[in-house]
């Protein structure tokens, strides 16, 4: 019988491992849980590196928000494992009340900065870590505009946490089998906001597009967070050119701040500069 990995991902310790034990008490699973982004990714690390991937993340929306901002009651570094039909737990390099193996270190852990990160951040930094990863999302409540956003960042799924176990299950089954499944409560406003999003891609794709090559290299030195004095060294200009295309960049953009021209080429999916590379060679013809 081909066995089901889940990693269930929930700051809220009971709910993390009752459910987690609740699940590994099916023949075909077997669970682990984490209290936070940055253990959760370590997690998968660890069981990529040794054979063992995982198959499913269970995410909580509200990952690390806490009404009096104090952070998550369980403990950041907390992973258990539970397997076996009997779902008998079993602490991963010092468990709950220790702390995680120092020896496992990943640039996806250190991007989410601890234990700073949401749910829907954490979907975004497993579908770049590990695309072979499914990710459910579970919630509280439904909100279509977040529920579309976890889709974007790559989240096969959202279900509610009151949701019954054989449900989940169903979900956890199908999303292996490509499946995306939503509430059909949440479908038409999340059929809404995607389209939404679409036409702004869509609208800021057009923009860029009206930017000349060198504007283009100089809005994606600004999307790297570089100043006008790097981008005149890096581009073998005149500071005076420089701020002669940043103006040109936010006109054609219609934004009036760097910020602005910033966000909308992240949604025309323009990235920024390689910092460990130049961009033009001196001479280089771009206009």
């Amino acid at each position: 019988m081909a066995r089901i990995r889940v990693l269930v991902v929930d700051d809220h310790r009971i709910f993390a491992e009752s459910l987690a034990a609740a699940l590994a008490a099916e023949q075909d699973v077997d669970v682990a849980a984490a209290g936070s982004g940055p253990a959760a990714l370590r997690c998968l690390e660890r069981g990529a590196a040794e054979g063992r991937r995982f198959d499913v993340l269970l995410v909580d929306a509200d990952l690390g928000m806490t009404a009096d901002g104090a952070g998550p009651p369980f403990p950041a570094s907390a992973e258990v494992a539970y397997g076996g039909a009997n779902g008998t737990p079993t602490a991963l390099h010092g468990g709950v009340h220790g702390g995680v193996h120092s020896g496992v270190h990943g640039a996806p852990a250190r991007a989410l900065n601890g234990r700073a990160a949401d749910g829907i951040s954490l979907v975004g930094a497993v579908r770049s870590a590990q695309p072979g990863v499914r990710t459910v999302v579970l919630a509280e409540r439904d909100d279509a505009r977040r529920a579309a956003a976890a889709l974007q960042a790559g989240a096969s799924g959202w279900v509610a946490k009151d949701c019954s176990l054989v449900r989940l299950l169903a979900v956890i089954r199908g999303v292996l089998r490509e499946e995306t499944h939503l509430p059909p409560a949440l479908l038409t406003g999340v059929l809404r906001e995607l389209t939404a999003a679409r036409k702004h891609r869509t609208e800021s794709e057009r923009l860029v597009e009206s930017l000349t090559p060198r504007e283009r290299e100089v809005l994606r030195c600004m999307v790297a967070g570089l100043g006008r004095k790097a981008v005149a060294e890096r581009l073998f200009l005149s500071p005076h050119t420089v701020r002669t295309h940043m103006q040109n960049v936010l006109g054609k953009l219609g934004v009036h701040s760097t910020l602005a021209a910033v966000a909308l080429a992240r949604r025309a999916g323009v990235g920024p500069v390689d910092l460990a590379g130049e961009i033009v060679e001196r001479g280089g013809q771009l206009a």
